[in-house]
């Protein structure tokens, strides 16, 4: 079986979704502790004229300690108005504005107070729209024994020595100087770096901005298109 473990994100980049493709089974490892100004709660889309923006969902104050799945929303705040407002200026040129303001309303609609169980609601709605056939799972619910890790490169392999009968290991190329390969192989798990290629589409104006959440890729491709750019990677060494 192919794994692929991430923190959970808010609307990612292609990247991530490629990553759930690519791999059997899906992991979202909530058990650590949560680094501000990540992507776990924020992205980005494009502003109305030029360059990005921040789009994300206010966090209520924590312990510097608290881990990812302890990480709870300001719900007294009206955030999900000021995403769509921040999203209104698409409008004028997504052909696919629409179809992803449909998808997002129901992302958005889930009556939670936890970031990560919004994250993953909002993932599968996603890889549902998209045509992923996405097998996810939480870390913190899946009542695992995962023994401590020595260094931060063990975390996945500890996963993947508790779920047992792990092939491959797949991690964004970012891992590529960070992971020792020989614990995993030693291990019998061969461990992969996926290298996404993330080719220009059409954004309707003159400067190409790379790398947004997939909401941008959504507001400019159909479902069809996007299924085929998340097959867009190599594997780096």
């Amino acid at each position: 079986m192919r794994i692929g473990i991430m923190q959970p994100y808010f609307i990612p980049y292609l990247g991530y979704f490629s990553l759930i493709k690519q791999t059997d089974r899906f992991i979202l490892f909530d058990t650590v502790q949560f680094i501000r100004h990540g992507w776990i709660e924020r992205n980005r889309i494009l502003k109305p004229n030029s360059g990005w923006q921040y789009i994300g969902v206010p966090l209520k104050k924590h312990s510097r300690e608290t881990k990812i799945k302890d990480i709870k929303i300001q719900m007294e705040q009206d955030w999900r108005t000021r995403i769509f407002r921040q999203l209104e200026h698409y409008k004028k040129r997504a052909p696919f504005y629409s179809q992803t303001i449909d998808i997002l309303e129901q992302g958005l609609s889930l009556e939670t107070d936890d970031i990560v169980k919004l994250d993953e609601y909002l993932l599968r709605a996603i890889c549902h729209y998209i045509g992923i056939n996405a097998n996810i799972s939480v870390l913190s619910e899946m009542g695992l024994y995962i023994e401590e890790a020595n260094a931060p490169d063990e975390w996945a392999l500890n996963i993947c020595n508790s779920i047992g009968n792990i092939d491959e290991y797949w991690n964004p190329e970012g891992g590529l100087e960070f992971f020792d390969k020989n614990k995993y192989e030693r291990a019998g798990i061969g461990i992969h770096f996926l290298k996404m290629n993330l080719n220009r589409y059409s954004q309707k104006r003159d400067i190409f901005e790379p790398g947004l959440s997939i909401i941008d890729v959504m507001m400019f491709n159909g479902p069809k298109e996007i299924n085929e750019m998340l097959d867009e990677y190599v594997l780096v060494k």
